[in-house]
């Protein structure tokens, strides 16, 4: 990529992510200012489901206003090469930070924990479902999580087609009930939640590794292993992995639960 090459009216400074659909890059603004571009594929760019899911992660995410969330700038999905822009979010993916230094804890991890838990609530409370809350789409900067990557997210009311066997987001996050084709709701969200929240106490994903039938099993099972998950964050986990979605509290009720325990957090409790 040339050093000047521009989308709109950004300068595209540099490949930063890279999916089956879409490339993400540095790029700056006419202020000077960092931003995310995020451009469809070329092979994508005249199929009108790919620009359909562009436009619906647009309309969710440029609904949520949270301190813990990438923000939507700019976009333009009928343009020749569909794009969007966000927040530019420094930091690493929860998932190669914890690969590179292990993971988080004391009250770095509840910090943490609690922080994604506000950034999830803000998301429910602005009418949208993240779907695809997991390791690599939380940036970390000190214990400071930013949920990014609407990509498959929904406003609440949208239609969602389910079916068994269609996993939609990442495998080893997923609630059950969406492995069984149900509808996604903000139940949902709070397992996969509570999945992340996991990884970052131990750095394995709670439900294991391996073939996609086995960590599937183990979710329907309720097979979390939180080993060395400390008190209290195991014990709100193990309510965020109830098996019936209506028995799970709302994240903005774990966020309030994890307060007290969130040594020095300058944020108000929820």
């Amino acid at each position: 990529m040339g050093t000047h090459r521009r989308l709109g009216g950004y300068r595209l400074l540099g490949e930063i992510g890279r999916g089956s659909t879409a490339v993400v890059y540095l790029a700056m603004d006419a202020g000077g200012r960092e931003v995310a571009v995020k451009e469809l594929v070329p092979e994508l760019t005249g199929e009108p489901e790919a620009i359909s899911r562009l436009a619906r992660e647009m309309s969710a995410q440029a609904r949520v206003r949270s301190a813990y969330v990438a923000r939507l700038l700019d976009g333009a999905v009928s343009a020749q090469r569909p794009h969007v822009v966000m927040q530019y979010v420094p930091g690493c993916p929860l998932n190669d930070l914890v690969e590179a230094y292990g993971p988080l804890r004391g009250d770095r991890l509840v910090r943490f924990a609690r922080r994604l838990a506000l950034a999830l609530g803000d998301v429910h409370d602005a009418g949208v479902l993240h779907r695809d809350v997991s390791p690599g789409n939380v940036i970390v900067l000190g214990d400071r999580p930013t949920l990014i990557d609407f990509g498959i997210a929904h406003e609440s009311g949208a239609e969602q087609i389910t079916r068994r066997g269609m996993v939609v987001g990442t495998p080893a996050y997923l609630a059950p009930e969406l492995i069984e084709g149900e509808r996604a709701t903000t139940a949902s969200d709070v397992f996969s939640w509570a999945s992340t929240a996991a990884y970052a106490a131990t750095g394995r994903p709670p439900f294991g590794r391996g073939s996609l039938h086995g960590v599937c099993f183990r979710i329907l099972r309720g097979q979390a292993d939180l080993d060395g998950v400390p008190e209290p964050l195991a014990g709100l986990l193990r309510a965020a992995f109830r098996r019936d979605p209506a028995e799970r509290p709302a994240a903005r009720w774990f966020a309030g639960a994890l307060a007290d325990a969130a040594k020095g957090d300058g944020v108000v409790a929820a």
